[in-house]
């Protein structure tokens, strides 16, 4: 205790601050207080000097094309009594899509709406901390802009929060949450004074703030001419004007992402010897790609995907790495197990955590889809990661799913045609989607699925121990092209198969792939390729022994010799019908007639032409083959308009073009619309009854990529200028 003083100056005596008692109120601890009592208050927070928090980033780049997504954000944060007291938004997407520099534009041009300031939190600086601790520091944060001083800053999140609101209330602020990974931290530090906003930032899609009032935002990249125009901001419009092929494919492998063009734009500036052509070869190249979108560790695309990628969970950042070497474009949920070798179950939450994170778009037909960058920056991370002994695994699975699925479709569409391989034990135990009720139609999966399909059969070419599947999964892939004249995929994924066949010794699918290749070759105006494919063909025939196959490889080549050698032609067809009747392959046989039949017709014996047709079609009704026969009215129809018969000629071609549509054989289509024209035109038809033919022909052919589509373009133009 102390003693009061009786002198005039301070007397120093022993004192003590004891505290016997319980306090429910200020406590102070400054002097001896009678009593035994000791009081602790925490002192007001000293007013001093402040300043209106104006923290959100600056632009330092030209803003583009974002003007839907700036007007919305204006429209939906109008000042009105009948809404929200505090705007609340979220934006999501891909990192480095450019969600920073789209908050920042609307910032700066409605500065007028925030008279208390704008402030900002980057919650990627933050998370170097412990787990958790990301939410208080950015509540401190958000407490030191409003001029709450550091040593009056609560300890606990509850109370700094509860302080956020206390000192927001009555203000107009812009808060901006960048990087954000969990709801319930964008809740906790909404504002609550009447106008103002809360924006939030984010990889994920953080689909929970919707139920808490935010509006949701998905940020997409840029596209083609929004992504010119920053190219050409940053590196100079002469730059791109001097080689606008270039910097268009810059531009295209870039992706649309907004860190990736100004990365590439910012290597333009300050590499003297590289130029748009240098740098838009060194991005084509796949394995390079993302290194020459670096401007050093921290500053590249990569570094951007980094950040969504350490947030996901050990599984899912597994699967993320293993689909990154899926050789395909898009994947459904059973790709994407049979690829990880991850349950149904599993998978999809995979999917999901990976879709949440925007690192994956589920498309609109129910299937998943990389980011281009996201894929390469996907595989890079299991190429260093993951076993070596990983990928040609996951290879073999997709591989293996798609031939089996790949060849049920083929089966689906014609069990009686011509095939090499075996595949009977690989089907045996595999459930067949195309039988059952409500099953996809087996051409409408291969047409969806194609570039899949062709993805995977480049990736397992490269694998040695893979060159059976290869071929085998050619042959069935083929049946597409049949239908949907793909002319250069059909190429491509034949000269796959026929080079796995030789590598794997299978004459006799050699030969069958390389007779088939000469198809595409010849559409493509490629006649000596053809040719070349055609000679090899029929001696891996003649190796194999196999009289279908030889009987294949003659009709082939009759077809080849229709372009300048009727006669041959016909040689070549007797035989491949002979053949095909001593193996007993009656389909083969009709169709050889077919093409035996087209032959005399050229030849100028049209009669005789008309008896074979006639023949042909028959065989073919009787094996029920609607497509095939149907191109035999085709010819038929054909045949009568060189004997000056329109009328039948009129009554077949439109019976043919109307069955091949109903089959969905659209390159036949196409054949039969152009030569229904050239009879109705030879009539005397108006140019109304014989154009729409001509235009539909003409969209199938641009579709297809076939060389016929710039023949039929000419002739519209000319008969349009005609006219």
């Amino acid at each position: 205790m102390t003693t009061p003083s009786s002198g005039d100056g301070p007397q120093h005596t022993d004192s003590r601050n004891d505290f016997s008692g319980t306090s429910h109120g200020p406590v102070v601890q400054a002097a001896a207080i009678h009593g035994g009592i000791t009081f602790h208050v925490q002192p007001a927070a000293p007013v001093g000097e402040w300043a209106v928090p104006d923290e959100i980033p600056p632009l330092t780049v030209r803003f583009r094309n974002r003007d839907r997504m700036l007007d919305l954000l204006d429209g939906s944060f109008v000042r009105d009594p009948d809404r929200a007291n505090v705007g609340f938004a979220a934006m999501y997407g891909l990192p480095g899509v450019g969600k920073t520099t789209l908050v920042s534009r609307w910032a700066e041009k409605g500065r007028e709406r925030f008279p208390d300031g704008q402030i900002y939190v980057d919650f990627a600086a933050l998370r170097g901390g412990t787990a958790g601790a990301d939410v208080s520091e950015a509540a401190w944060c958000c407490l030191k802009s409003l001029g709450v001083d550091a040593a009056y800053i609560p300890t606990a999140l509850a109370d700094r929060t509860r302080l956020l609101r206390t000192r927001t209330a009555g203000k107009r602020l812009l808060v901006f949450l960048d990087n954000i990974t969990d709801p319930s931290h964008a809740v906790a530090l909404l504002p609550k004074g009447r106008g103002s906003v809360l924006l939030v930032a984010s990889g994920s899609r953080l689909g929970e703030l919707a139920l808490d009032g935010a509006l949701m935002m998905h940020v997409e990249p840029l596209d083609r001419e929004s992504g010119l125009e920053v190219l050409a901001d940053r590196c100079g419009a002469g730059t791109v004007a001097a080689d606008p092929d270039a910097a268009d494919e810059v531009v295209r492998l870039c992706g649309g992402l907004p860190v990736a063009l100004h990365v590439a734009a910012a290597r333009l500036a300050t590499e003297s010897r590289l130029t748009l052509a240098g740098l838009a070869a060194e991005l084509a190249d796949e394995p390079r790609r993302l290194a020459g979108m670096s401007l050093g560790k921290d500053r590249s695309v990569a570094a951007a995907f980094d950040l969504a990628y350490r947030e996901l969970t050990p599984e899912a950042a597994r699967f993320y790495r293993l689909m990154g070497w899926y050789p395909g474009a898009a994947f459904d949920t059973g790709v994407a197990a049979v690829a990880t070798g991850l349950d149904p179950q599993r998978t999809a939450d995979a999917l999901d955590a990976l879709t949440a994170a925007c690192l994956l778009e589920e498309t609109p037909d129910g299937r998943f889809r990389f980011h281009d960058l996201v894929r390469l920056h996907a595989a890079e991370r299991a190429m260093k990661e993951e076993a070596p002994a990983e990928r040609p695994a996951l290879v073999r699975r997709v591989t293996l799913h798609y031939l089996a699925l790949t060849a049920l479709a083929d089966r689906a569409v014609r069990l009686d045609r011509l095939r090499i391989a075996d595949l009977g034990q690989l089907l045996a135990d595999v459930p067949d989607p195309f039988t059952v009720p409500d099953g996809p139609a087996p051409l409408a999966w291969l047409e969806a699925e194609h570039r899949n399909i062709l993805g995977v059969l480049r990736a397992a070419a490269r694998e040695e121990e893979l060159h059976t599947e290869v071929w085998q999964l050619a042959e069935a892939f083929t049946v597409l092209f049949f239908h949907h004249r793909h002319l250069g995929d059909w190429r491509e994924s034949l000269e796959l198969g026929a080079a796995a066949a030789a590598e794997a010794l299978v004459p006799a699918a050699e030969a069958r792939l390389r007779s088939l290749l000469s198809r595409p070759l010849m559409d493509l105006g490629e006649y000596e390729a053809a040719r070349r494919e055609l000679d090899t063909a029929e001696a891996c025939a003649e190796v194999a022994d196999h009289l279908v196959v030889r009987a294949s490889v003659q009709e082939f080549s009759g077809r080849y010799w229709d372009r300048t050698d009727p006669a041959r032609a016909m040689e070549a067809y007797r035989s491949a019908l002979d053949l095909s009747t001593a193996a007993g392959e009656l389909r083969g046989a009709a169709i050889a007639s077919y093409f035996l039949g087209c032959a005399q017709d050229a030849a100028g014996d049209h009669r005789a032409a008309l008896d074979t047709l006639r023949d042909a079609h028959q065989q073919l009704t009787a094996r029920e083959d609607p497509r095939m026969a149907a191109r035999v009215r085709m010819a038929i129809g054909i045949t009568h308009g060189h004997l000056g018969e329109s009328r039948d000629a009129i009554a077949e071609l439109s019976a043919a073009a109307e069955i091949l549509r109903a089959e969905k054989a659209t390159h036949y289509e196409a054949q039969a619309l152009v030569a229904l024209a050239d009879i109705l035109e030879g009539s005397g038809s108006a140019p109304r009854d014989v154009r729409p033919h001509l235009e539909h022909a003409l969209k199938i052919y641009e579709v297809g990529g076939s060389p016929r589509a710039e023949e039929l373009r000419e002739r519209l133009e000319e008969e349009s200028g005609a006219g």
